[in-house]
């Protein structure tokens, strides 16, 4: 495994900052914003196929594993 690939994606990670839940509860919440018991509910549920999906995905793991930190700076820039 290359090392390159161990980082964040920087596209991705910013995605998560600037795109909005486009239906549910939290309709027009950004995906960064959404309660980690939505995150919880959408992984014993099933996340969403496609891109939510795996944005989705991708948020839950990182509330799960304490990396919130990370959007912080990209918060402020978008």
């Amino acid at each position: 495994m290359e090392i390159d690939s161990l980082q964040p994606n920087p596209d991705l990670l910013l995605q998560l900052v600037t795109m909005k839940m486009p239906f549910g509860k939290y309709k027009e919440t950004l995906l960064c914003d959404l309660p980690v018991s939505y995150l919880e509910w959408f992984q014993r549920k099933g996340f969403p196929k496609g891109k939510l999906g795996m944005l989705l995905q991708t948020m839950y793991e990182i509330r799960l594993n304490g990396l919130v930190y990370l959007l912080e700076p990209l918060k402020k820039k978008s």
